[in-house]
């Protein structure tokens, strides 16, 4: 099968990769840093699947392909995944969600067309549901709120992919908080429970130069909240058998129907990432928060809607999709997450 994907040289996608190369399809993959991509090509070298650099901009019409190169993929393509996404949760970065996130999507709608393809995945987010605490995999109503520009520019993204259901089969495809692989821990991303880590770290850092180190800094966290992680590995699995055994126009939640509770997720940061300094606080504690613990709790506001709520999301088109393949659904133990934040930690390079 001949595929075509952007945002293939990200995280997850280089997970998806190496599954579908693994698999024998043969691979176009749309990258603005050719350097970036030929380095992600070196790790699917032992696979049989052949892989195609294309340079290309998604922020462009006809995702700034030259005439010839768009002519020559033209009834070509069979599958389209579109995963080129910005990640970010600050407010006065909406102008460039929107264009990256909406219309970054809309021209690759558009180029999909073109092509001829007979199918569509968009990798969209769990959290399109803003601030309700029950999703189905449903389309969510554009009248709602949501906590950042982040959340409603895949909301909308994901409404505008429905709309070209006339021209090709359309799936969407909702993770919830990507974290490290399973087995091994390796991640490579700064975004959510890392943007976290990493933000707790540099304060760290900060007030050790000061002779400060030795303090503890309370967290705002709502008791009986929990993380709803995802190991990168079971993501791009769930995203590849899709492919193979997905039923057409559906929506697939890839969550975790068991997510750990915060406290026990931070108490593993803490004991694995040397955090021992941060500790958690309920929320009527905040009247005592310190000048500099004020600070702190300002610093990981925008990662408080994700890791300081018990959202259900309901998932049963991704567990029949599982049944299809005899999978269990996701189960994360302690065990687990001990590795994946030890793996982050091991990995890390601040100084």
């Amino acid at each position: 099968m001949n595929i075509f994907l952007t945002g293939a040289t990200g995280f997850l996608g280089g997970r998806l990769i190496q599954n579908l190369s693994r698999e024998g399809h043969t691979l176009y993959v749309l990258a603005r840093n050719i350097k970036k991509a030929e380095q992600l090509l070196q790790k699917t070298a032992d696979h049989t699947g052949d892989i195609h650099i294309i340079k290309g901009d998604i922020t462009v019409p006809d995702l700034s392909m030259d005439k010839e190169t768009l002519k020559e993929l033209v009834n070509k393509i069979d599958v389209f995944y579109h995963m080129a996404a910005l990640v970010k949760f600050d407010l006065d970065l909406k102008d460039e969600l929107f264009q990256i996130n909406y219309t970054g999507t809309k021209y690759a709608l558009e180029a999909a067309e073109k092509m001829g393809v007979s199918h569509f995945y968009y990798v969209s987010t769990a959290y399109t549901l803003g601030k309700d605490e029950y999703a189905e995999e449903k389309l969510h109503s554009l009248d709602r709120s949501f906590n950042n520009p982040y959340e409603e520019s895949k909301c909308k993204a994901e409404h505008l992919c429905m709309d070209f259901k006339k021209f090709f089969n359309v799936t969407i495809l909702r993770p919830a908080i990507i974290i490290g692989d399973s087995k091994t821990g390796e991640a490579d991303s700064k975004f959510t429970l890392y943007g976290l880590m990493r933000s707790l770290e540099v304060f760290k850092k900060r007030f050790q130069r000061k002779g400060m180190g030795d303090r503890v800094f309370h967290l705002l966290c709502e008791e009986g909240s929990t993380q709803n992680l995802v190991p990168v590995d079971y993501v791009a699995d769930v995203l590849s058998d899709v492919l193979k055994m997905g039923r057409e126009n559906n929506i697939y939640h890839i969550t975790n129907s068991q997510p750990p509770l915060s406290a026990d997720v931070f108490q593993i940061m803490r004991e694995k990432a040397d955090l021992e300094l941060f500790k958690l606080a309920p929320y009527d504690y905040e009247p005592y928060l310190s000048e500099e613990e004020k600070l702190l709790n300002n610093v990981v506001d925008v990662y408080k809607n994700y890791l300081n709520r018990n959202i259900v999301f309901e998932d049963s088109n991704t567990q029949q999709l599982l049944q299809s393949f005899n999978k269990e659904p996701l189960q994360m133990d302690e065990e687990m997450i001990n590795r994946i934040i030890k793996g982050y930690h091991d990995r890390s390079t601040i100084k």
